[in-house]
């Protein structure tokens, strides 16, 4: 597959994270509805969380058997990499959490994250997530894997679309209607590392890189969990919100099945 072609389905794949960013913009929505768009997103990072240190182990766990044979060095460049991103990943939002609580603005509610800026935060670990992502399709595509890359495509394009309602849960669930140019901002954020990655994975393949996007994406991901699970409590919802995260959980799990189905 051609550069220009590759880079044009990598485009459409990680854009389509767009159709589910309309939903922060719903009316008053009610507060079970509310409650349960929040769990959903919690699901569906549940599942990106395990789907990225599932395959973040892979590499380590064959640089682990060339240790046994004596060859350590890799396995020591994994595992720095993986737990250093994983650390700066989780750590850095922690530190930019507190930061911005030293505002007078938020000095008022202190405990909690603005609804924005808990977007833009879920925007921010998705794309790290859709990086590596992208550089599957590219390294697929330029190793001649065209039907791999197609459906690699198609899948990521679907996974994409449920993030997108990830992005947009915190902002409904708050009532606060999001300009169109702030969707089209965290849109960018969190699907166009998605081409980027096309990019950089159709020029070359890199696997310390892989780990440590895949890292960096874990860390920021468990902690946005965090936070919507912290949202979620105030909703008092117990049933809707179980029931929300293992809708979304499965809705990770089987637009992946399909990758997986497909041989990727």
């Amino acid at each position: 597959m051609s550069l220009p072609t590759t880079l044009v389905l990598g485009a459409i794949a990680g854009f389509t994270i767009f159709l589910g960013l309309p939903v922060a913009r719903l009316k008053n929505p009610s507060l079970a509805w509310q409650a349960f768009l929040n769990a959903l997103a919690t699901g569906i990072l549940v599942f990106l969380l395990w789907d990225i240190l599932t395959k973040a182990s892979e590499p380590i766990d064959a640089a682990l058997e060339a240790a046994r044979g004596g060859q350590a060095g890799g396995l020591v460049l994994l595992l720095t990499l993986f737990t250093g991103g994983l650390g700066a990943g989780l750590l850095s939002l922690v530190y930019l959490q507190r930061a911005a609580m030293r505002r007078p603005a938020e000095a008022a509610q202190p405990s909690q994250v603005p609804p924005a800026q808990l977007a833009l935060t879920v925007a921010t670990g998705i794309g790290l997530h859709n990086f590596s992502e992208g550089l599957a399709i590219g390294q697929a595509s330029r190793s001649g894997a065209l039907s791999l890359a197609a459906i690699l495509i198609i899948g990521f394009g679907l996974h994409n679309l449920t993030e997108g309602f990830g992005i947009a849960a915190p902002l409904t669930a708050a009532r606060q209607r999001p300009a169109w140019a702030f969707l089209g901002l965290a849109g960018l954020i969190g699907g166009g590392p998605t081409f980027l990655g096309t990019v950089v994975g159709y020029g070359f393949q890199s696997e310390p890189a892989f780990v440590l996007c895949l890292a960096l994406a874990a860390g920021s991901i468990l902690y946005v969990i965090g936070e919507l699970l912290n949202v979620g409590r105030a909703f008092r919802r117990q049933e809707l919100a179980v029931w929300g995260l293992f809708l979304g959980f499965l809705a990770g799990y089987f637009t992946d099945l399909l990758l997986t189905w497909a041989g990727a």
